[in-house]
Parts: structure tokens; sequence; C-alpha cells
């Protein structure tokens, strides 16, 4: 596995869409571990005291659908739907003729890529979703930079390079139902891509053929790859 699909700073599509996937994981479900690691200075224990309740909150979620809005750092704006469940489990359906899609089915990771007929696979513990769909995530160390407790909103800003590389997660959440509502990934460049979500969904049933990832079509292409070469 190449080191393209972990570096946020080379700026395709792709690579975005895919860190993006990731750090939704870390909204949704990371910072259940992540408030109870006392990251947070005593002068900031009302602020520490939100965050724990977000991550009982998101302790408590197994799964969850909804739709997505993607804009990035040019404006550029895509969407879609998807779906989430613990451990390992994740899908983006991303609309429009591409036909764009991140599937995880617990062991690999695969973006798929209608339109341009490629389908990219990785293991899953080489990525960040590894360590965010877990069943227990370890946020140890200095990953929770900051809390912010606000009357209508408590942002909590993630960073690690190990598993981020060089940008920094800006996770917004209803402080009365703590519920996510958008996070901001800033690349290296300090450029932005910010997903909203909606319409969501927790603790609901999922066909677990989503979460299928078609093997046989993976090796063809490959296949066809390596012998128009």
């Amino acid at each position: 596995m190449t080191n393209d699909i972990l570096n946020p700073t080379r700026g395709s599509a792709t690579r975005r869409a895919f860190l993006g996937l990731a750090l939704f994981a870390a909204g949704g479900f990371a910072i259940q571990s992540a408030a109870g690691l006392g990251l947070v200075s005593p002068a900031h224990a009302a602020a520490s005291e939100a965050a724990q309740k977000i991550a009982d909150h998101f302790a408590s979620v197994r799964t969850m659908t909804g739709e997505f809005v993607q804009f990035g750092p040019r404006g550029e704006q895509t969407g879609g739907k998807f779906y989430i469940e613990r451990p390992g489990k994740i899908r983006f359906n991303y609309e429009g003729s591409s036909g764009f899609k991140v599937i995880s089915d617990g062991q690999s990771v695969v973006l798929d890529n209608k339109k341009m007929n490629t389908m990219d696979l990785y293991p899953l513990s080489k990525t960040p979703l590894k360590l965010l769909l877990d069943e227990r995530i370890d946020l140890s160390g200095n990953k929770v930079r900051s809390v912010k407790e606000e009357d209508d909103l408590t942002t909590i800003q993630l960073a690690d390079k190990s598993v981020f590389g060089n940008s920094r997660i800006t996770m917004m959440f209803d402080p009365k139902s703590y519920d996510l509502r958008q996070w901001t990934i800033t690349d290296a460049q300090g450029k932005d891509t910010t997903v909203m979500i909606f319409n969501v969904q927790q603790g609901v049933k999922i066909d677990q053929d989503l979460f299928k990832i078609d093997y046989k079509r993976n090796i063809d292409l490959n296949k066809k790859r390596h012998s128009s070469r």
C-alpha cells in the first residue's frame, strides 16, 4: 500500500473523500474515548464534562445512516448517503455520474469508481478507519487539541500525525442532543474541506449486503491494468 491514501496534502478528490470519511468516523464514534483521557486541562473542566457527555452519547451508537454534503476548498460540492456499523463497516455512496463509493467490510477498504472503472483496495488495518471504527479506540497522547463549549455549539479539535497526517479535524456538536452537526478537515496547506450530515438515524438495522466488496471485480480490474502496461 502506498502512503497516498493517508496523505491529505496531495489533494486529489479521491484521497480527500477518503480522509473525510475516516474523519467522519472520528466525529461519529472515536470521540467516545477521547473525552475521558484527561487531555483537557483542569481549567477547562466544564468543557471536559461536556465532551464526556458527548462521548457517552456516541458510545451507545452502533449503527448510523443518513445523508451528507461535502464542500471542498475551491467551493466544489458533492453529496450522497452513508451507512456505518461498528466495528469496521462503512459505506459512502457519492451521488453523480461517477458512481463513486467507499466501502469497508471490516477487513478491507475499497474506493470504487464505476465511471473510471477502477477499484483501489487497501487493508483496513493500514488506514485511519481501523483506529476509528474499532470496538475500543485509543486516542491517548495529545490527539485532543481543544474543547470549546458555547451556547449553540460544542467544538472539539483533534490532531495526530500518525493517524491524520498533517491535518487537523474540527468537529461541531449540538450541545443539547450531543449529535454531530458537521466537521472540517484543515490540511497542511491550510485548505478546508467541510462535511455536513443530515437526516441521520441511529441504531437502525442495516442490510449487510451494503458492506460487501466485489473482490472478483477488483481482481479482474487489476489483471486488465497489469496486462495493459
